[in-house]
């Protein structure tokens, strides 16, 4: 394990989140909001620390990057990117202690939306942008972006993309690395600058067009109202935001592939029809839940339901609606959505479809052994066979993902909080959702949760959002044996 360069590619790291500081300050500005002088010194700190790194640590050969230094990078930067972007929360005094502001600032990188501010609305605009500014840079990730303007990572570029990819199967668009974390950046980019201009046109003011394109894309959930979305008690832009979190469900590889033209690759794409599927079913069954106990009008019923639904599936955790007070079977169908999660390759979080579509197959072959016990019959996706190591891994995954959850569950339990608050917190945190139930529902946050919960959270937001094996492993007496 080469440590001087896990800690050069941190700096470099830490420089480029710096230097992000740049456009919350401009916003500081152009508002006069009292957040300059936090925010530039959260930018002198955090770049001069990258600056410190870079320099202090000679170079080495990046482009023989081992996996182990690159899982080791990729944890170690995101911690590193939520110590640093806690700063401007401290410095400005919108929040009072290191452990609440770092997990608002893990809660944005890690694109998850779980947030101990009850007064969203009285922050300084400057703060507000970085807050939402956290997310959209954690949706498709700090690593994948350096990787796309620093050429210089090469080849070894590939154990950090690897690594922070969140998918049982990494894409690569392109032949090169860096070229394929460059064109998931712009089609990333293209989709977050269309909804601004659809939110805009609507007459959602700029600033909040453009925080809530930001929180959208990364499916993370931010806003800049204390009721979320159900403030502007508007339709058109219920609707809009909706497509678009549908959209950030999907796998980007499939819109990289419909803007090159192939017009039809969605519906080829067998995890997609079975996330669409699913996200229909769910969609109807809420609706038909709702209408004539919630509401008592088929349209507003699905209009809650869409939306409320498609944000939980995704993991966005916008609401539009105080969904506890919704009858029993709607609440099975979101917490159902909390563990499920959207297609492999997208910003969303928890299982993901395309394990879930591959441990059915798995389970079913087993039946189907059963009945057949010398027939060979491999398991397909899209026509192709799965080869037997990617289904080891998504069995390890989902097995790790149940383990630390329970695990998590009983922690939190342990320190007073109730069963439904302790299943939801967990759920909606790995999962990288957001609201949950009880304590920290749609209408309530994770202020008064206890902090070594706190601490419990922000693990499981890591966790969640770098896919369990990439942390996990670190843990493992093993990783650290030469």
């Amino acid at each position: 394990m080469r440590f001087h360069q896990i800690f050069r590619l941190i700096g470099i790291l830490n420089l480029f989140l710096g230097l992000s500081m740049l456009a919350p300050l401009t916003i500081s500005l152009i508002y006069s909001d009292g957040s300059f002088y936090p925010l530039l010194y959260s930018l002198v700190i955090t770049s001069g620390s990258g600056i410190t790194l870079f320099f202090l640590i000679k170079r080495s050969d990046y482009s023989s990057l081992s996996q182990r230094e690159g899982m080791a990078i990729v944890t170690l930067g995101w911690l590193s990117a939520g110590f640093f972007g806690s700063l401007p929360f401290l410095f400005s005094g919108s929040i009072g202690t290191i452990t609440d502001a770092y997990f608002e600032s893990i809660s944005g990188f890690t694109t998850t939306g779980a947030s101990i501010l009850s007064n969203i609305e009285s922050l300084p605009k400057g703060i507000l942008f970085w807050r939402s500014l956290t997310q959209w840079i954690g949706g498709m990730g700090i690593i994948v972006l350096s990787i796309a303007i620093l050429p210089f990572l090469g080849v070894g570029g590939m154990q950090l993309y690897k690594a922070e990819i969140p998918s049982p199967v990494v894409d690569k668009l392109q032949p090169r690395i860096s070229e394929t974390a460059k064109t998931l950046w712009k089609v990333y980019l293209l989709i977050t600058v269309l909804e601004i201009g659809l939110l805009f046109i609507g007459g959602m003011p700029l600033f909040d067009s453009i925080c809530h394109a930001f929180s959208t894309m990364p499916t993370g959930g931010f806003g800049t109202q204390n009721g979320s979305i159900a403030q502007y008690n508007s339709a058109y832009f219920e609707g809009v935001i909706t497509v678009f979190m549908l959209l950030a469900g999907v796998n980007f590889s499939l819109h990289f592939k419909f803007l090159k033209g192939d017009l039809k690759v969605f519906g080829r794409d067998p995890e997609c029809r079975v996330f669409l599927f699913i996200l229909a079913i769910f969609v109807l069954l809420v609706t038909y839940n709702i209408y004539g106990t919630a509401y008592h009008s088929i349209g507003n019923a699905f209009r809650r339901g869409a939306f409320q639904v498609t944000s939980i599936i995704t993991t966005t955790g916008f609401v539009t609606a105080n969904y506890e007070k919704w009858p029993a079977l709607s609440q099975i169908i979101l917490v159902l959505c909390m563990f499920i999660g959207a297609m492999a390759g997208s910003t969303g979080g928890a299982i993901k479809i395309m394990r879930i579509i591959l441990l059915v197959k798995h389970g079913y072959q087993e039946i189907f052994r059963l009945i057949h016990p010398h027939a060979v019959r491999p398991i397909k996706l899209g026509g192709k066979p799965v080869p037997v190591d990617v289904l080891n891994s998504v069995w390890g995954f989902f097995i790790l993902y149940i383990t630390l959850f329970i695990v998590a569950v009983i922690i939190m339990a342990s320190i007073g909080l109730d069963i439904v608050a302790s299943f939801a917190s967990v759920a909606a945190t790995i999962g990288n959702v957001g609201p949950g139930f009880g304590l920290v529902g749609p209408i309530g946050n994770y202020l008064s949760v206890p902090d070594p919960g706190k601490w419990t959270l922000i693990f499981c937001m890591v966790l969640g959002r770098l896919e369990i094996y990439t942390v996990i492993i670190m843990l493992a007496p093993a990783y650290w044996r030469k």
